[in-house]
């Protein structure tokens, strides 16, 4: 019963603030899930997750995606996530959750001192790329495909709006892509972890809902603060 509770919790609060700033769903519910579950199992319930709350916001978000703009991100996020995948299956959970945890705290940390101001003010095709490499790195290690890209959004001074155009869609398709290599190796996703993520759904889709609420009353500059808070 504490595990089911505590899975409901962890994947309402992702959808939330997914709902809200359009990533750092695993951020929020890993924080939790990977007390109880291992790399191999939470990794995979977070993308899933993760999928439903992006695709509820990006059909709330349409007008606002720009998928050509999105294009180098997603080039690079393709050939970064099977080498994460890779090693995802090779990674001791102890040391996995002490390395998670660094993750969080090091971009949390980073989101607090960063300039107000934008730095970069030309972000051409192969640094996005570059980009979207070292996030599908990180994506498909820890389902928070979207921390770097967010990164790289804020040193160019978008708009909230702008942001999730670009990270949205590449979050989603980093987590589709996940999923489907993961599906191609038989036994790495269990008829179990279908059930728990069945029974995950609900709340996360709620939570979602809430968070695309709450998005609408914050304008750019209070957006700029939801990173530290996740």
């Amino acid at each position: 019963m504490a595990y089911l509770a505590a899975l409901i919790i962890a994947v309402f609060l992702g959808g939330v603030v997914s709902g809200f700033a359009g990533f750092a769903f695993s951020a929020v519910a890993g924080a939790i899930l990977l007390h109880f579950l291992k790399p191999m199992q939470a990794i995979p319930l977070m993308m899933m997750c993760s999928i439903v709350a992006q695709l509820i916001s990006l059909v709330m978000m349409r007008k606002h995606i720009a998928w050509k703009e999105s294009t180098p991100l997603l080039i690079g996020g393709f050939l970064g996530v099977p080498i994460a995948l890779f090693l995802l299956t090779r990674i001791e959970p102890k040391a996995f959750r002490i390395a998670f945890g660094l993750i969080l705290v090091g971009y949390a940390l980073y989101m607090l001192a960063r300039p107000a101001v934008a730095i970069v003010r030309h972000g051409g095709a192969a640094m996005g790329s570059a980009v979207g490499f070292a996030g599908g790195l990180i994506g498909g290690l820890t389902a928070m495909p979207g921390a770097l890209p967010v990164i790289w959004c804020e040193l160019r001074g978008l708009s909230k709006e702008h942001q999730r155009g670009l990270v949205q869609p590449y979050i989603l398709a980093m987590q589709v892509f996940a999923i489907a290599l993961l599906l191609a190796q038989p036994g790495a996703i269990s008829r179990d972890l279908l059930v728990v993520t069945a029974a995950a759904l609900p709340a996360t889709v709620a939570g979602t809902f809430i968070g695309m609420a709450l998005f609408g009353r914050l304008d750019s500059c209070k957006f700029r603060l939801v990173p530290c808070c996740c």
